[in-house]
């Protein structure tokens, strides 16, 4: 049996979603990038380039370091939208996709990150809502974020098709 998730950020009815559109919802906790997670992403999806997985070569290259792969930084967009805000009321939550994404800056290897999150648009779905979320990705000690994305998820109080009981 899992253990509840510990609630860190906003909390936020399902009903009261729309009320919260275009305001900061908060911003995460840093987040350390390490060369293991790095190495790991680069295996699992194929992308091995040296700029990713060798440090040694890629001291001298354009980065001075190895740095995450711009999916690997994205993929972080769940666990801080986890920490940043808890959805009551849905009985089914289903990452629909991304809308805009772009990464202005590298994001090297040993370096920090987080992520400041807005809910940027709510539009209503049969039984349920669809949240569009802006999270900026600061990268400590950088001007530029190393990611901006706009995160599509839908939230269901019921199930699609059926009822959550």
């Amino acid at each position: 049996m899992s253990q509840p998730k510990e609630i860190t950020g906003a909390v936020v009815d399902i009903a009261d979603l729309a009320s919260r559109t275009g305001q900061l919802l908060g911003q995460s906790s840093w987040r350390r990038i390490t060369q293991e997670d790095v190495t790991t992403f680069a295996t699992l999806t194929g992308d091995e380039q040296w700029i990713h997985v060798d440090p040694e070569r890629a001291a001298a290259g354009p980065f001075g370091a190895t740095v995450s792969h711009g999916y690997f930084t994205l993929s972080l967009s769940t666990v801080f939208l986890d920490e940043v805000l808890t959805v009551t009321g849905a009985a089914l939550v289903l990452n629909y996709g991304s809308d805009r994404v772009r990464y202005p800056a590298p994001v090297r290897v040993g370096s920090r990150v987080r992520a400041q999150i807005e809910l940027a648009a709510v539009k209503p779905l049969p039984g349920g809502v669809q949240t569009t979320f802006r999270l900026t990705f600061e990268v400590a000690g950088q001007q530029k974020p190393g990611c901006v994305a706009d995160i599509v998820y839908h939230y269901y109080a019921d199930f699609p098709g059926g009822s959550s009981s």
